[in-house]
């Protein structure tokens, strides 16, 4: 066994060291644990045991993603915590757009080799955003792969289950003309668009991530590792059926995220001048030379969640949600129109 362990090792694969580490985690991904969650850590399969009693006719919600090139920032900076926290948010908001709350999370890492620093810092990210999520961290799959990564890199990503009653799900399907949309904040890009931040800023302007710029609170890397937002808590705070539909702004942009819950002969209008677009936009579309319309595709440009409501509704949801009014419905054919 230990020439096996040795040879194994020597190609690139050191599953001691991968068992060291697992064993390390323990503790912390335990705390995302309740009582639901059954068996241990690294066994076959995650075991998690729910209870629907207070639902009616409970519909799971299932939702998968990974961070993007994102993580190529996580590298530079040698900073990882955040990222696995972006992975679970973005997670988290794209059930939650359907009226769903976690109920668990597994994750995938695929690296070069296993690096200490690294991974714990990963998973202190995953299991923090867990814990605040109220979700439970059951599992998950640690793949050592020399020759298919780049030594020190590694790849992210997540898969959330969550639950919803039936007679609750947020579809869109009430959406009619004279809706009025509500925009949330963003805390920056979140987790698309980076392979052009990366372009504009680090090969077309010659900037590193240690690099400040002018109007930024701090470096571009510390900018662009600002982890994505978690909405849920605030969209838990809006009685039920006061929203008609709810749009995470992810890769896709207003362009093409909100005709995901548009009935088919509305239209979704956006005031762009509504709202004050954030500085770090701005400097990309600047020295990008992006068409207007593009960046909107691209990134979120400072909204990353929309929640559409009747006019009578607005000044409550709004008040629940900490958000502004962005643009309305009309009859049209299921797109995005922008007002510039």
């Amino acid at each position: 066994m230990t020439n096996k362990r040795t040879s194994y090792a020597r190609a690139g694969v050191d599953v001691d060291l991968g068992n060291r580490l697992k064993r390390r985690i323990q503790s912390l991904v335990s705390q995302t644990h309740g009582p639901q969650v059954l068996g241990k850590i690294g066994g076959f399969g995650g075991l998690f045991a729910p209870n629907f009693s207070r639902m009616r006719e409970p519909v799971l919600v299932a939702s998968i993603d990974s961070v993007g090139t994102k993580l190529k920032i996580a590298f530079a900076m040698n900073k990882h915590d955040t990222v696995g926290a972006d992975l679970v948010n973005h997670c988290v908001n794209d059930i939650a757009v359907l009226g769903a709350r976690p109920l668990f999370f597994l994750d995938y890492i695929g690296c070069e080799k296993l690096e200490r620093q690294s991974f714990d810092q990963l998973l202190r990210g995953l299991s923090r955003a867990c814990r605040s999520a109220g979700c439970a961290l059951i599992g998950g799959e640690t793949a050592q792969m020399p020759g298919l990564y780049r030594k020190g890199e590694y790849d992210l990503a997540g898969c959330m289950v969550g639950v919803v009653d039936r007679a609750k799900i947020i579809d869109g399907s009430k959406i009619k003309p004279g809706d009025v949309i509500l925009g949330l904040a963003s805390n920056g890009l979140h987790t698309n668009g980076y392979s052009l931040a990366r372009k504009i800023l680090f090969e077309k302007m010659r900037l590193k991530p240690s690099s400040k710029i002018d109007n930024l609170p701090g470096t571009i890397g510390e900018e662009f590792l600002r982890v994505h937002k978690n909405y849920q808590p605030l969209l838990t705070k809006v009685p039920s059926g006061m929203i008609k539909g709810l749009a995470h702004i992810t890769g896709g942009g207003l362009i093409d995220n909100l005709p995901r819950i548009l009935p088919k002969k509305c239209d979704a209008i956006i005031e762009t001048r509504s709202w004050r677009v954030p500085h770090i936009f701005q400097i990309l579309q600047r020295n990008g030379d992006v068409d207007p319309a593009e960046m909107y595709q691209v990134f979120n440009m400072g909204i990353g969640m929309v929640a559409i409501v009747s006019k009578r509704d607005t000044k409550p949801t709004m008040s629940f949600l900490r958000g502004k009014q962005i643009g309305y419905i009309e009859p049209g054919a299921g797109k995005t129109r922008l007002v510039f």
